[in-house]
């Protein structure tokens, strides 16, 4: 071992400690009692549900986080990189095809491995809760369609990158980025029209009291509303959501099926107010533009560690290659990525603040608001008390006790 297999080593080791001693604290944070809070919309046994909900959840990433560090590791230190590299390599294709062939294995195995968590999560522990309604046929169909669009899009991306580091010089990373970034684009337009329907439904919002309510406050607020989505969030759920995706004339609000049904007017429309407020604060080009930036600062750093022989060494690989190196050096950032996502994810809960704000602000409903964010926590059996150690780690949004104290006594 070098010290680059040293370094790695550690930090997935700490990576794991520090998620495990995350969990336990959080679960060492839940509350006996149900926070008088929340008496109106919890009764006992609900609150009791949602705790063991938790309790359930966590001890499945427990297993899952455990067996994930064990088969790498092993695969690891037995040689299993350059075992693989030496059979594709075998395949005697060029460079490109060869990198594809070996990540492309790489990501099957890991796929594999995290099929039967994925089964036991979707159709015992969710089933057991009451949320599942996933049918076999739409487990299967869903895995198939994610495969055929990594393939299709990630494919050809991959290759890209791989080609651009092989081939452009120095300069390559540039190349990378910006295709990257142009794709990410994209995306950002045509998903929600041509990628989001291949797995749900959407429909546009029925005429009545709730369309009209939000058309006439996208027009108070100047929102350029497209159009507002239900989506069969009920297909494979019974828990609710609202998102907002999309740009142009591919902008939609999009709710949930669940949500409809869960929610009055009145609350559909204060979590629908936060939704704009998300595109009126300028929230998400500022989470794109850092997504970008993350992106070019990560193929800088992935230029020099290419020409890094010791990093190859610290997996026993022989032949340097860019497909081996990306896939390493994405090994070495993983646990930096940790760290950058808590400031991140602080970043993302003071949007939430900002957000409810401007729904406090533009509709006057904070305590609609509040009855609404209430009514999601029970229906998706929430943690009420996450400790802080999980929030500063995990969570986008903010614990919701804290929302409810920013919207009644705004700053």
């Amino acid at each position: 071992m070098n010290v680059y297999a040293v370094i790695i080593l550690a930090a997935l080791l700490a990576e794991y400690a520090l998620n495990l001693v995350s969990d336990v604290l959080n679960l060492r944070h839940l509350q006996p009692t149900l926070p008088a809070e929340f008496r109106d919309t919890f009764d006992e046994e609900e609150y009791e549900q949602a705790q063991e909900y938790t309790r359930t959840r966590t001890r499945l990433g427990w297993v899952s986080s455990t067996v994930g560090l064990a088969v790498l590791l092993v695969f690891w230190f037995a040689g299993g990189f350059e075992w693989l590299d030496t059979v594709v390599r075998g395949w005697g294709f060029g460079p490109i095809v060869t990198g594809l062939c070996f990540i492309g294995l790489l990501v099957l195995g890991r796929g594999a491995l995290s099929l039967p968590f994925s089964v036991y999560s979707t159709f015992v522990i969710e089933e057991r809760f009451g949320f599942n309604e996933t049918t076999p046929k739409t487990f299967v169909l869903d895995l198939l369609k994610s495969i055929a669009l990594g393939v299709a899009i990630g494919g050809p991306l991959l290759a890209a990158i791989l080609w651009f580091f092989q081939s452009t010089g120095p300069y390559g990373w540039v190349y990378a980025w910006i295709v990257v970034t142009a794709v990410m684009l994209l995306l950002q337009f045509f998903a929600p029209r041509y990628l989001m329907p291949i797995f749900n439904d959407f429909e546009p919002l029925e005429e009545g009291e709730l369309r009209e309510a939000i058309l006439s406050y996208a027009d108070k607020v100047d929102f350029p509303v497209g159009e507002v989505y239900v989506m069969d969030g009920s297909r494979r759920s019974n828990k609710a959501n609202a998102f907002f995706t999309g740009f142009g004339a591919n902008r939609r609000i999009v709710l949930f099926d669940t949500l409809v049904e869960e929610l009055s007017v009145d609350e559909l429309l204060s979590v629908v107010a936060h939704e704009m407020g998300h595109y009126k604060l300028h929230h998400i080009p500022q989470r794109i533009a850092i997504s970008v930036v993350q992106t070019g600062v990560l193929f800088l750093l992935l230029s020099v560690f290419l020409q890094v022989e010791g990093l190859f060494h610290a997996f026993y690989v022989d032949q340097p290659a860019v497909y081996t190196g990306l896939l390493f050096f994405g090994l070495l950032y993983s646990p930096v990525e940790l760290l950058l996502s808590i400031p991140l994810n602080a970043w993302s809960r003071r949007h939430e603040f900002q957000a409810d704000r401007f729904a406090l602000e533009t509709t006057q409903q904070g305590e609609t608001l509040i009855s609404g964010l209430k009514r999601l926590a029970e229906t998706n059996l929430s943690n009420l008390t996450p400790h802080f150690l999980k929030v500063m780690l995990e969570y986008s949004h903010p614990p919701l006790t804290e929302r409810i104290d920013a919207l009644r006594n705004p700053a």
